[in-house]
């Protein structure tokens, strides 16, 4: 599976286009040239990618709420217009990739035989609340999907091991390397002033970025804040970026615990301003109770900056303990504390480990990602090409 090829016809089927989707699907471009992305929603982020990348809209997603949790992503459906299936036929493609289990990736799996492609599935990564191991009419029906598939890739090894061990799917066919890795150039492409430089912030700065929700677990994050409060480490920063349906009772704890003169909201910000906050920043923190992969903090790291990463994220698995940081129980927040402490006490620390990190995610690019999904679409079309 060594060198370009280009004679091959590749759909990729995304209910939702994300910021840092958006490098990584133009570098496949380079691959084949026939590539299309089926989409609901496109954000556009950076012209040249929009501009480079074949993109087409195709009705509207629809999130039902079928049950809530304060420590997951909650029980949902998510719909996709079924229409897919007509600018698919029309496409012609020789392989498909389709994320997760969805609608989509059913009409996929079916059409097959008449679209004569094959479909590589993308399972982001495991978590509780969506591998659905407890629900076996679920489980049956991505089992009987795997079966379907040609082929699967997954950011993480969690992830491999919920498609071999859960879903039954065949080792060989599984292929594991981060494909949803952030581009440092769309993350600084507006960075410039911000309302930070008018700010003067202690160092170490600990950074957040993400929905202010229960599920990212910022109220232990400021529950360790107290901890250090109450053993009188005030030499220190919080910067929480992002915005939510948690803001005013974080704000309210914050507030209450005495720690409002260290921390510092700032809101929602633009996808190609937040490299001017991770610049600022010392350390990144991710809480987070439950993310099945968590490109946040690849984010941070790309831009050189250690991490504080809770065990509850897939992404936890790119953390070599004291090289790029630590990972912790978000259940703990002595824990957490403890390795803020370690920080604060050692102002050397994160600029020691920021070499390492940026070591760590070097082989983690757009293009890296795209010579992957680029092997495992020739694996899937097999002798053909």
């Amino acid at each position: 599976m060594n060198g370009k090829v280009s004679n091959l016809h590749v759909a990729w089927l995304l209910p939702s286009v994300f910021f840092y989707w958006q490098p990584a699907l133009t570098a496949l471009a380079q691959w084949f040239s026939e590539t299309t992305v089926l989409t609901t929603r496109w954000y556009g982020q950076m012209p040249e990618h929009d501009s480079a990348l074949n993109v087409k809209l195709v009705g509207n997603v629809k999130v039902l709420k079928l049950g809530e949790s304060a420590t997951g992503y909650g029980s949902e459906f998510t719909y996709v217009s079924p229409k897919v299936i007509i600018p698919l036929l029309q496409l012609k493609p020789h392989v498909v990739f389709s994320n997760s289990f969805g609608v989509w990736t059913i009409l996929a799996l079916l059409f097959k035989p008449l679209g004569n492609w094959r479909v590589i599935i993308a399972y982001e990564g495991s978590s509780p609340s969506v591998d659905y191991r407890n629900s076996p009419l679920r489980l049956w029906l991505r089992r009987f999907m795997v079966r379907l598939a040609d082929a699967y890739i997954t950011n993480s090894q969690a992830g491999q091991r919920y498609l071999t061990e859960v879903l039954y799917a065949a080792g060989e066919r599984v292929f594991v390397q981060p494909y949803e890795v952030p581009d440092p150039n769309a993350l600084l492409g507006n960075s410039g002033e911000s309302e930070l430089d008018q700010q003067p912030l202690k160092h170490p700065v600990f950074l957040f970025v993400g929905h202010l929700v229960s599920r990212k677990g910022i109220h232990l994050l400021l529950q360790a804040c107290a901890i250090l409060q109450k053993q009188g480490c005030e030499n220190y920063s919080l910067l929480l970026v992002g915005d939510g349906a948690q803001r005013q009772e974080l704000e309210a704890f914050s507030q209450a615990h005495g720690l409002s003169d260290r921390t510092h909201w700032t809101g929602r910000v633009e996808y190609g301003n937040l490299g001017t906050y991770f610049r600022k920043a010392d350390v990144f923190i991710l809480p987070t109770l439950e993310d099945t992969w968590g490109v946040v903090v690849q984010e941070a790291m790309v831009l050189g900056k250690p991490v504080l990463c809770s065990d509850r994220a897939g992404a936890h698995e790119m953390i070599i303990a004291g090289e790029n940081g630590y990972v912790f129980d978000p259940y703990q927040p002595e824990e957490l504390a403890a390795l803020m402490h370690r920080f604060i006490d050692d102002p050397d620390l994160s600029r020691i480990m920021s070499q390492k990190t940026q070591q760590t995610i070097s082989a983690n690019t757009p293009e890296a990602a795209a010579e992957f999904m680029a092997q495992v679409a020739t694996f899937a079309w097999g002798d053909r090409v």
